[in-house]
């Protein structure tokens, strides 16, 4: 499938009064990596009463705002149980060797993530299993022993640098994201982020930028913009192309729904029609 582009080119209707928020408040970029809800549902539910979620991989460099875009579909999406998964959830866990030379380590580097448990999860997700989410200490560089569970969701958005990079995390995505914003927009929202959030100071982010995450995004993030189904151009900002990617997965969603009341209908026809038989040959007898 070709990408398409989307650009801004006239008014949108804004988001959807009806929003559905999070147990614990409203999505934040600034909440930790996983944003998360439970449903009344559990790993006891008949398969057939489960769902095949909705997953959609949202890639691009770093700070180019693919959480914000993660959280306008989110807002526009109405009565949907949708979760937010951050690939920065999945990084490994330093070493001593490692930690004795953090500023020299590449964070942007495909190495530095567990793509097996990534695809692990993302293979359990789409079979209706529970998961349970890792969560990353940017300061201390290592898991906390705290996960997060997720189960029962409609959609699932994934994002992640590298989000695109691992052949098998592709193949379980139902619908691919790139976000591409300016370099240079992305380099200040990086210094403000990565200064406010994860404790580290302006010479250290620079350096780090200059050294590893410009070089990684040219070599492995943006060769992956050709596997994306749309390329969103000023990210958060392009209201249009999250408006028109919102009625898409409405549109399939709704499609998922009609399958599965017109197979539950066919079903019940079927043990109704078997009983009925069943009856009759009593009756005979």
């Amino acid at each position: 499938m070709q990408a398409q582009t989307v650009e801004e080119n006239s008014l949108n209707n804004g988001a959807s009064p009806s929003v559905w928020r999070h147990k614990n408040g409203p999505l934040s970029s600034s909440l930790p990596n996983i944003v998360h809800v439970h449903w009344e549902v559990n790993e006891n539910t008949p398969k057939s009463r489960r769902n095949t979620p909705f997953i959609i991989g949202v890639a691009g460099g770093t700070a180019s705002g693919k959480t914000s875009v993660c959280e306008l579909i989110h807002k526009q999406l109405n009565n949907q149980r949708i979760v937010i998964i951050s690939q920065d959830s999945f990084y490994r866990p330093l070493s001593q060797s490692d930690l004795a030379r953090v500023h020299e380590y590449n964070f942007d580097h495909p190495n530095a993530f567990d793509f097996d448990l990534l695809n692990q999860v993302f293979k359990d997700l789409r079979d209706g299993k529970p998961v349970n989410i890792p969560t990353y200490d940017f300061k201390t560089h290592s898991r906390t022993k705290e996960v997060t569970s997720i189960y029962g969701a409609d959609v699932i958005l994934f994002e992640g640098i590298l989000a695109f990079y691992n052949e098998g995390l592709r193949s379980l995505m139902d619908m691919k994201l790139f976000v591409d914003t300016d370099p240079d927009e992305r380099l200040s929202r990086r210094i403000m982020r990565d200064i406010k959030e994860r404790g580290r100071d302006w010479e250290g982010v620079i350096h780090q930028y200059r050294k590893f995450v410009k070089p990684a995004f040219d070599e492995y993030i943006f060769p992956t913009k050709k596997y994306a189904d749309v390329i969103i151009p000023r990210g958060a900002d392009n209201l249009v192309a999250i408006n028109l990617i919102v009625q898409h997965i409405d549109g399939k969603l709704s499609e998922a729904a009609r399958a599965k009341i017109t197979k539950s209908k066919d079903r019940s026809v079927t043990v109704q029609g078997v009983e009925d038989e069943e009856e009759q040959f009593s009756i005979d007898m």
